[in-house]
């Protein structure tokens, strides 16, 4: 069974603006405003069941905008959650014309007894296999938190793949993770490593494997994203299919889940994994929150995986 954990969930706020642009100290009218339950890890565990691939969902869910969360996820998916005072942030994703302002809230604070119940429920999941954990981490919840559940996963026999952007994935990597999920900017402020082109990729990645990533999954927006498992010494590059994009608030959540759905079933289906996963960043990108994904199979042709290395 996999299961995702969204420690800072939120309610995306897709709006745009009438005249095209963002004008300071003026009234900017918008238009085509829309709500979706959204959040790192559940747009994962939405992906992964689009695809056929069952998951459940776990999070710190609070207030009136936490129940509008969870009631939307669970049209889709078993949700666990945890219930903290306060309200589930609000994520603002404004276009302005061609310009996007992406403005998430600070979220909910998490005192240590929701913590403490949640490390509960992730231990208590029956066949867990998989914990996908996403996102940043709400106030009063440090790095520690992480650690537990690094902690929790060896004592419970199931794997971790981590998609955060906290300098504390640089410790994460050195516990030996199934599978992290940076994009070109957290490589370089994590871990102090490029990707300009496939030779450097090949060594970055390979230091990262050195420190002790297993496989990684690095997305790079529209230039696509490559695929390193260290076992092999392998590396894959996929492009991403051309499309008018929207927003890109969703794309590499959608584009993890999608990639899971093939490769978790099989190790060595990287290329298909990488194709469906681009399609699926594309689609998400053509439109607000996570859309319905119905243009996949018309992308995946456009997406050239090569092996590099």
């Amino acid at each position: 069974m996999i299961a995702t954990l969204t420690p800072n969930p939120a309610i995306d706020m897709n709006v745009s603006t009438v005249a095209g642009k963002l004008v300071p100290n003026a009234v900017n009218r918008t238009r085509d405003t829309s709500f979706s339950p959204n959040g790192k890890g559940l747009n994962v565990a939405f992906a992964l069941e689009h695809f056929g691939v069952p998951a459940e969902v776990l999070g710190f869910f609070a207030g009136f905008t936490g129940r509008y969360v969870v009631e939307g996820a669970e049209r889709r998916c078993p949700v666990h959650p945890v219930w903290v005072d306060g309200e589930t942030r609000v994520t603002v994703l404004l276009r302005a014309g061609d310009v996007e302002y992406t403005m998430p809230g600070e979220g909910s604070p998490v005192p240590l007894a929701a913590q403490e119940e949640m490390l509960g429920i992730v231990a208590g999941l029956a066949g867990l296999e998989t914990l996908v954990v996403s996102g940043s981490l709400p106030p009063l919840v440090g790095p520690d938190f992480f650690d537990r559940l690094v902690a929790l996963a060896a004592e419970q026999g199931f794997e971790l793949v981590w998609d955060v952007s906290s300098a504390h994935l640089a410790r994460l990597v050195e516990t030996r993770p199934l599978l992290i999920k940076p994009n070109d900017d957290e490589l370089r402020r994590v871990f102090g490593l490029g990707c300009a082109d496939d030779g450097e990729t090949l060594a970055s990645l390979r230091d990262l494997a050195g420190k002790g990533a297993r496989n990684v999954l690095l997305t790079l927006g529209g230039r696509g994203a490559y695929f390193y498992a260290a076992e092999q010494d392998a590396l894959w590059r996929a492009t991403a299919p051309r499309v008018k994009v929207l927003q890109t608030a969703c794309a590499g959540d959608g584009s993890l889940g999608a990639f899971l759905s093939v490769w978790l079933g099989d190790r060595h289906a990287v290329e298909p994994a990488l194709r469906r996963a681009m399609a699926t960043g594309a689609n998400v990108a053509m439109g607000p929150g996570l859309g319905d994904l119905a243009l996949v199979p018309e992308l995946e042709p456009q997406v050239a995986v090569t092996r590099v290395a």
